[in-house]
């Protein structure tokens, strides 16, 4: 099946170059520079991921990835011009899968879009997998996790760390392994990044106060799954 993306940027020149790239890709573009017209083609064509800017004139692409965010777990890459650390890790609190500054190569950004979708996709044929008796089920046929029964929304990146810390509980992975292991490359900041996709991950699928964690933090070592393989 051909994926849709929805392309959000002012720049018209940038947009008509980018869709182009992404259209030789094969992909289905939709493309606006508006922030309230994309927010309703988010809702109406319910894209497989969207390329957004965060320099919108009408709504900025901050409020639109809050949106998206509370409303489901379409991946979403984030085109700005910002290049600090700090703003590359608060557009990945938001919600984002990826983050580009500009200027950038359309082809980078292609493969990137790939990749998302690929982990978004993935599916193994090794079954279900259980955890702290049943506490935590990975079903990954399905794409889908569970957390005491009730289905946990992920977006693609933190569906990937969790099936990584969980293909072989109790080891401990470095945030350098992780973010090989769910990007296939490494960029500066990674460290910071993988911090912040793990606490998106953390708010979504840890249980109350007197459970145990589900993903531990190894000082000095990366992160490991919490709780043991059910027989």
């Amino acid at each position: 099946m051909v994926a849709t993306i929805l392309l959000v940027e002012d720049e018209r020149k940038l947009r008509d170059l980018v869709r182009s790239y992404l259209e030789q890709a094969g992909f289905t573009v939709l493309s606006t520079g508006s922030g309230a017209e994309a927010l309703s083609l988010a809702s109406t064509a319910a894209p497989d991921l969207l390329v957004l800017d965060l320099g919108l004139p009408d709504v900025s692409g901050d409020a639109i990835a809050r949106e998206l965010r509370q409303a489901g777990t379409t991946p979403i890459v984030m085109l700005t011009a910002r290049t600090s650390e700090e703003d590359r890790v608060r557009g990945l609190e938001l919600g984002a899968d990826d983050y580009v500054t500009k200027p950038f190569s359309p082809r980078e950004l292609v493969l990137r879009v790939q990749a998302i979708l690929r982990r978004g996709g993935q599916a193994a044929d090794n079954g279900v997998s259980s955890f702290g008796a049943a506490e935590l089920v990975i079903d990954e046929p399905k794409h889908v996790v569970r957390v005491r029964g009730e289905v946990a929304d992920l977006t693609p990146t933190e569906w990937g760390i969790i099936v990584a810390l969980a293909s072989v509980p109790g080891r401990v992975y470095s945030r350098f392994e992780l973010i090989n292991r769910v990007r296939g490359y490494e960029f500066e900041g990674y460290e910071r990044i993988i911090d912040s996709h793990v606490k998106n991950l953390r708010r979504k699928i840890e249980l109350d106060q007197g459970s145990p964690a589900i993903v531990k933090t190894v000082l000095g070592g990366g992160y490991r799954l919490g709780l043991t393989r059910d027989d």
